[in-house]
This record gives C-alpha cells, sequence and structure tokens, in this order.
C-alpha cells in the first residue's frame, strides 16, 4: 500500500538535503521525542522568515491579519500524548462503541445479513480507511485541533465550527444513554431482573420476558403482545408519553443522578487533557474485549446458537443490488468510525511529529470492522437461542431494532437465561457502559481543544468542567417523558445530516483546494513515505463521490421523521431544518470574516481567492521543522512552475503527480 523511504531514519520527518542547506544544525530539539520541557531546550527560536513564509502558499505580508489569529500557535507548547499507544489506544475506545455492538448486528439483519457485510467491507475501504488516516495525518502534521486544522483554507474554517456543532448535539445524548446503561446496570442486581416479569398495570398483552413454559409461549397467538421487557424501559425508566403536543414533561430523577455520575466520570477522565485521558484509554479500549469474549463463549454454548450465527453471516446476494443496502453501509462506517466530526484530528494532532499513524489508522479500521462482525457473531448466538427456546427458525421474529435495541431486546434476551441472568446482564451493561465513556470522553475531549487553541490562557479543568456542567443541563432534556422524541429530532437534524453534508465540504476542501497533491508531499515530508494509488483516488474521486451520492440518496429518499408512529408538529420540522441550515451554514458564516481579513487594496475576487491559500504559518508546530517545510513548498512550487497550465493537466496532476 505504501513504500517506504529507507534512505531517511530521520525522526523528525522526510528532508531533502538538496534544500534544507544549514538548517539541520539548528538547536530546536528534534519533535519526535515527548517532551515535558520547552522544545527549545532555553534558547528563543529564530523567527520564520518572511521568505520562506511565502513558500507556504501566501505572503506573509499578505495574509499578516489572519496569520496574527493564529499566532503562538508555534511558539507555545502543546499538550501531548504519554507515549505512542495511549494514542492508539484512546483512537479504539473513541471508534469502538455503541454502534459496533447492537446497531452493526441489527443493521445487517436488516439488510441481507451477510450480503451486507459484502458492501460493508468495501465501503470501509473506499471510504472508512482513507478518510481516517487523512483525518490523522492532518491533525498531527499541524499540531492543530479541528477547527484550526483549516489554516491550510480559512475560508473553509466554517467546515471545523459546523463539526464542532454537530459533536457537540451527539456528547449531549450520548451522555444519556449512559445513563440509561447505569440504571441498566444497578437494576441488574435485583435477585429477580425486574424486566423479567409483568407487572398487573400492564394488562394481559404483556408477556413475561423471563423464562417460561412452552405451553404459556403459545397461549395467545392471535394477539399481539409486548414484551415486560418493553414494558418496563418505556414506562418505568423513560415514563414515556404518546406524544410530546402537550410539553416534554420533567426528568425523572433517578436518571438524572444516573447522568451526573456519567459526567463527573467523563469530567474525571478529561481533567487533565490527553494526560488524563491517556492513561484511562487502556481500561476503555481493553476491557470490551474481555466481557465480549466472555459473551462470545456462553453464546456459543446456547442450544440453537448455530442457526443464529448461520443467519447472520448467510448471504442474500440480491440484496447487493439496492441502494438502501449500500446506504446503510456507509452510514454504519462512517459514524463507527467517528470520521468527519473532529474527533480523529484532535486526537492525532497530539502526537508526535514522526509517529507512524499509517500503520496506527490500519490497527484502528480493522479492529473495528472485527468488532462489529464479534458483536454480531454474539447477537445472533443469543437470538439463536432465543428462537429455540420459542421453537421458531425465524430469527428475525424473537427480537425488534430501533433506537430502543440495547435497552429492550438484550435485557429481553438476558432475562431468558435460566442461570445467571444477573451476572450476564451487569457484564453486557459495564460494557457498554465503558464502551460508551470511551466515545464520549472522545467527543467532550474535542469540543475543549477547539476551546482551549482559542482561549489559550483558560486553564484545561475549567473548560471540562464548563461542558460536563452545560452537557448535564441540556442532557436533562433527554430524560424526560418526551425525551426519546427531542433526541430523535436532534440527531437527524442537528447531527446526522450536518455531518454527511460537512463532511463532502471536508473531502472537497483536502482533496482538491489544498490539494491531494500536496497532501502527499507532506506526507513524505513528514513520515518519509509515498502515498500510494489508492489513497490519491479515494482522496480525490471515489470518497467524496460516494458521500455525495449518499447525500442524493438521503434527500430523494427523504420522508418527514417521525417516531413510532408519532408525526411532529409542522413547527417543530421548521425548527428542524433550521438547524440544519444552522450547522451547515457555518461554512458561509466564517467564510466572510477569511475575506474581509486580506489585504483592502485587492479586488474582491483576488481577496476569494487569497482566502482559500494557506496561512504564512500553515505547517508543522515546531520551528525549526516549519522553517523546514517551508523550503519544502517552496522547491515543490518553483518546479510545478515548468508544468502545463491546462484544467484537465492540473486535475490529473492533482491525483497522480
Amino acid at each position: 500500500m505504501e513504500s517506504r523511504n529507507n534512505n531517511n531514519n530521520n525522526n523528525n520527518g522526510f528532508v531533502n538535503q538538496s534544500f534544507v542547506g544549514s538548517l539541520n544544525a539548528s538547536t530546536i530539539s528534534i519533535p519526535g521525542a515527548y517532551k515535558t520541557k520547552d522544545l527549545t531546550n532555553g534558547s528563543k527560536p529564530d523567527p520564520v522568515a518572511p521568505a520562506a513564509g511565502a513558500g507556504a502558499g501566501a505572503g506573509a505580508a499578505d495574509n499578516q491579519p489572519e496569520a496574527e489569529a493564529g499566532a503562538g500557535q508555534q511558539g507555545k507548547q502543546r499538550a501531548s500524548w504519554n507515549n505512542d499507544i495511549e494514542f492508539l489506544m484512546s483512537c479504539i475506545a473513541l471508534s469502538v462503541g455503541l454502534g459496533n455492538v447492537w446497531r452493526f448486528p441489527f443493521t445487517a439483519l436488516e439488510n441481507g445479513g451477510g450480503a451486507f457485510v459484502v458492501p460493508y467491507l468495501i465501503v470501509l475501504i473506499l471510504v472508512g480507511k482513507p478518510v481516517y488516516y487523512m483525518e490523522m495525518l492532518l491533525g498531527q502534521f499541524s499540531s492543530r485541533g479541528s477547527v484550526k486544522v483549516y489554516d491550510f483554507s480559512p475560508i473553509m474554517r466554517g467546515i471545523g465550527y459546523g463539526q464542532v456543532l454537530a459533536t457537540g448535539i451527539v456528547t449531549t445524548y450520548y451522555a444519556t444513554l449512559m445513563a440509561l446503561t447505569l440504571r441498566y446496570f444497578v437494576d441488574s442486581f435485583y435477585p429477580t431482573l425486574p424486566w423479567s416479569y409483568c407487572r398487573p398495570e400492564w394488562g394481559a398483552n404483556c408477556l413475561d420476558s423471563g423464562p417460561q413454559e412452552a405451553s404459556l409461549t403459545h397461549a395467545a397467538q392471535d394477539a399481539v403482545r409486548t414484551t415486560s421487557a418493553e414494558f418496563y424501559f418505556t414506562n418505568i425508566i423513560l415514563r414515556e408519553k404518546a406524544s410530546i403536543d402537550d410539553g416534554i414533561g420533567y426528568p425523572s430523577w433517578s436518571l438524572a443522578l444516573a447522568l451526573a455520575i456519567a459526567w463527573v466520570i467523563i469530567a474525571g477522565i478529561m481533567f487533565k487533557g490527553v494526560k488524563s485521558s491517556g492513561k484511562a484509554s487502556y481500561f476503555l479500549a481493553l476491557f470490551p474485549y474481555v466481557v465480549m469474549l466472555i459473551l462470545l463463549v456462553r453464546a456459543l454454548t446456547l442450544p440453537g446458537a448455530f442457526d443464529g450465527v448461520l443467519y447472520f453471516l448467510r448471504p442474500q446476494w440480491h440484496k447487493l443490488l439496492e441502494a438502501q443496502v449500500w446506504y446503510a453501509a456507509v452510514t454504519q462506517v462512517f459514524f463507527s468510525l467517528a470520521i468527519c466530526f473532529g474527533n480523529i484530528i484532535m486526537y492525532s494532532s497530539y502526537n508526535r511529529f514522526g509517529q507512524n499513524i499509517y500503520r496506527d489508522a490500519n490497527i484502528v479500521t480493522t479492529l473495528d470492522t472485527f468488532t462489529s462482525l464479534l458483536s454480531g457473531v454474539i447477537i445472533f448466538g443469543i437470538l439463536g437461542n432465543l428462537a429455540y427456546e420459542n421453537n421458531t427458525t425465524d430469527i428475525a421474529s424473537v427480537v425488534n431494532g430501533g433506537p430502543g435495541l440495547a435497552f429492550i431486546s438484550y435485557p429481553d434476551a438476558i432475562a431468558k437465561f435460566k442461570v445467571l441472568p444477573q451476572l450476564f446482564s451487569v457484564l453486557f451493561f459495564l460494557m457498554l457502559f465503558v464502551l460508551g465513556i470511551g466515545s464520549n470522553v472522545g467527543m467532550a475531549s474535542c469540543l475543549t481543544t477547539v476551546i482551549k487553541d482559542q482561549f489559550g490562557h483558560i486553564k484545561n479543568w475549567m473548560i471540562v468542567v464548563a461542558i460536563a456542567v452545560i452537557g448535564y443541563l441540556l442532557g436533562l432534556l433527554y430524560i424526560t417523558p418526551g425525551g426519546q422524541f427531542v433526541l430523535n429530532l436532534l440527531d437527524f437534524y442537528g447531527a446526522t445530516f450536518v455531518a454527511l453534508v460537512l463532511a463532502i465540504f471536508e473531502l472537497v476542501a483536502i482533496g482538491w483546494i489544498y490539494g491531494v497533491k500536496r497532501l502527499c508531499r507532506d506526507v513524505q515530508f513528514m513520515l518519509g513515505i509515498k502515498t500510494s494509488l489508492y489513497y490519491r483516488l479515494c482522496w480525490g474521486v471515489i470518497t467524496p463521490l460516494l458521500m455525495f451520492t449518499i447525500l442524493i440518496y438521503t434527500l430523494v429518499q427523504y420522508e418527514p421523521l417521525k417516531y413510532k408512529d408519532y408525526t411532529y408538529q409542522s413547527g417543530v420540522y421548521v425548527f428542524g431544518w433550521c438547524l440544519s441550515a444552522f450547522g451547515v451554514g457555518q461554512v458561509l458564516f466564517w467564510a466572510i470574516p477569511a475575506v474581509r481579513r486580506q489585504p483592502s487594496n485587492l479586488s474582491l475576487w483576488a481577496r476569494i481567492r487569497k482566502a482559500f491559500e494557506p496561512l504564512p504559518n500553515w505547517g508543522p508546530a515546531d520551528p525549526g521543522t516549519l522553517k523546514r517545510y517551508q523550503l519544502y513548498v517552496q522547491e515543490g512550487q518553483a518546479s510545478a512552475m515548468f508544468q502545463r497550465s491546462s484544467i484537465w493537466h492540473k486535475i490529473y496532476d492533482n491525483i497522480f503527480g
């Protein structure tokens, strides 16, 4: 895939001796090592020469106002991981989450079982791996968060702000899922699982989720019956209303307490930034696999488990011709890996400059896929047992999908275990809680990094506490009787749709405004490796086109959003689309000041064009490395002056140059 330059062993990145000259004699310490002291060892670094700055793509004098906005980026020490493994573990904890454990198996079920796995793997190769690697590269190369990373094209900085908005919305409701998980975790210690039996007030249509005699299973075949697990989740945990026309109600005190505990844990892990979250990442990344292995052994030893696993893996090839299957595969990869939300850029921005992120990106994306498949085997092994216990061969009939899947179908399945259901319930919900905390820490850290980059004088713990308090107060909305209605609305209009549109903007900005060719040169400078044709084609053509196709499919197939059978009032839809417009509109909103900061003596069109160019200080954070990079870019621009300038040649050169 990638060919490493064996002649370059410099941990500081690839440096071509022909144009570096005496700069190698710099007293700057090697940025390839993690440092807790001043990078310059007490010596003041030389200021970047204006001539070198011009080589970065824009004249230093011309872009001076914009450069001052990011002043100090190279001059101050940025926090970093304690070691390379902490970064890898943190990425695993972020990307391997609830989407792998409960979303993937049932997305596969709805889209042809084994037939879904084929397009899923194809999409992983064409979208997941290239974008994950690309975002890691930008973050590590620039040591900037998800907003400041757009210093490579200031007019596109609104993409970062829009992604922060989407991440903030997801962060607030994701924590409430942790509160629900914590509530179920505590309930699992009862001598009898509280969702395993019906209450009198639930009526005759309630069906015990716990083990029961076969004669009772078929007692009322003509009536549509609801399991006690669903009644428990809807009536006791959520206290859910039939509609929100008269308001959403008041928060549940037990869930409010659980939400507070979740945010205390999240804030505690983030308290000292990556120094503390990095240490916690070992447990957050590895513990879920311990539980999954225990559940795997148990699931595969259940009667009927083999039939369930076969159902999961047996392909239905005609499904490959359905657009919905490919749409489901793209969205699964997109949200499972947490790409295009700014989180990956944020985490990699704390790396040392020469870290081998090509290896790390491959490890995380492969492990994410493995976890999804492992979860599928576990879940369908359990479902095969449920079908066996109910004397049916229709695996799909024993479970319901949807947002409440983790809190209805799984508890219902666990309640049917005849041996130690409490133990497996405790392990399962503890695993879900740890998975969720790992992802939530990553998303909340993204918000912290953006604020810290903008207001460097504010202490990290103050930002963390503020985010936790605001996140908790907003999270109370989701634990009201109408909270799931609100969650469903904000998830689509504030997160999913906004992230999809901004992902396309991001891919175009990086692949065609900054340029695939220049990104590949940056990779060679930083890692000393040449980028393969596979990544070039994906970054430049395949991935953007595929994402654009998904967006068109989403708009064509759009129907007014519903929660269960409830249709929102028209004003709610107006609010939803306004929220989407606000998120996507950040691109235009932040483009205006980027243009206005350009020299006033230029025409409007010239100022717009200049706003697309990188800032003079764009590049590595270390001043010495930045000097070498600027000379490296200047040399590349000099050689480009002798190339043909036709539009088709520029397109070809951007991808293959």
